[in-house]
């Protein structure tokens, strides 16, 4: 979650006045402050290749694009976007919500409104497939490969390494062939260091931990009741993407290495996914060339199955609007009834105006005593 301040927070259970400001760049320039806005919403999805989308309305149709370097054409422009409280005494505390890069305007050239849709930063590194077959020699570890495949798209682009340990493991050699997914490579060397990466609300790709409710602090608490930001909820409890094994399988010709393979099964015999129990068999597979090792294919297989087993209860929530959370953040949802449950974010929608629902899709489900 993006810092606030206590001030922040406490204003989030009252009634309070909200703020939004999207000024739009090209190549660096401010083109256009303060963009006037009907309605809008940033939507961070962990389950997305691209974790932040942007849907906006805008009043003033003198900003529908005619030229290709008009602020709200889609050559490059981008919009930063950020949403914050006004409070009683007049200071204003704003929360980014990320830069996105203009991809489609669109409205009616005489009534408006212009309607505009934007991504944030990792649809450029999507976008540049590789025009010839790329390779990580030379590039001792994961971060610095990843910062190589990055900065060969994006020159400037801050990439961080926010992992709780800092690990920063060494690289093996590995190549992409011609064409292939340059963003699947960056996945790729993020998971073989037992991370993820994304795009942040401050424009930076950060390398994290792969969130766990049972050790990632709680970021945000959300009640029924007086003073509560809970507003509604409904559950899901269904099989999909719930697996009792993992199998990681590696064949690296570049480094002239044998194909190597692991498994890793739930034998926990108090487990409802425990492999061949009630919940059936349900394996899924994983396939790397940066696993050179049937250790390190074990390894990963042993990390992704910790994934793989928790529980898929889909909680979909409405909430007082807090624009600090990002996707993988642990909740506390406390209902009416003094249950207590901990969800990790996956999927969360940002309204730009007052009007806007603030709907959240939590992941994982793990009951607290109360």
């Amino acid at each position: 979650m993006h810092p606030i301040s206590d001030q922040f927070r406490q204003a989030l259970t009252t009634s309070h006045t909200i703020v939004t400001r999207v000024d739009a760049y090209y190549d660096g320039a401010l083109t256009a402050s303060e963009v006037p806005i009907e309605s809008g919403t940033v939507t961070v999805d962990r389950g997305s290749k691209v974790r932040r989308a942007l849907s906006l309305s805008v009043s003033d149709i003198r900003l529908l694009p005619w030229d290709v370097r008009d602020p709200l054409a889609s050559y490059g422009q981008q919009l930063v976007v950020s949403r914050g409280i006004r409070f009683a005494g007049g200071a204003t505390e704003m929360v980014p919500l990320g830069t996105f890069r203009i991809n489609e305007p669109s409205g009616d050239v005489y009534a408006g409104p212009v309607s505009v849709t934007g991504q944030s930063a990792e649809c450029h590194i999507q976008e540049d497939k590789f025009l010839a077959p790329t390779s990580t020699r030379g590039y001792g570890t994961c971060v610095e490969a990843i910062t190589f495949l990055i900065r060969q798209t994006l020159p400037n682009a801050a990439v961080v390494n926010l992992t709780a340990d800092g690990r920063n493991p060494v690289c093996p050699v590995v190549t992409w062939d011609v064409n292939a997914d340059r963003w699947d490579a960056v996945a790729q060397v993020a998971t073989a260091m037992h991370a993820e990466i994304y795009v942040d609300s401050l424009n930076r790709f950060v390398i994290t931990d792969v969130p766990n409710v049972l050790t990632t602090p709680v970021a945000w608490e959300i009640s029924e009741g007086e003073k509560g930001t809970l507003v509604s909820a409904s559950r899901q409890m269904p099989r999909t993407n719930v697996f009792n094994a993992v199998m990681v399988s590696s064949e690296n010709t570049t480094a002239n290495v044998a194909p190597v393979s692991a498994v890793a099964y739930d034998n926990d015999p108090n487990s409802p996914t425990r492999w061949g129990g009630p919940f059936g068999r349900v394996a899924k597979a994983y396939s790397s060339a940066l696993l050179t090792s049937r250790t390190a294919c074990q390894t990963a297989a042993n990390y992704m199955l910790a994934d793989a087993i928790a529980p898929n209860i889909q909680t979909s929530i409405s909430s007082i609007p807090n624009p600090a959370l990002e996707g993988g953040d642990c909740l506390r949802v406390i209902y009416a009834n003094g249950k207590k449950e901990l969800f990790t974010v996956q999927s969360l929608s940002i309204p730009l105006t007052a009007e806007g629902e603030f709907p959240l899709t939590l992941r994982g489900g793990k009951e607290t005593t109360p």
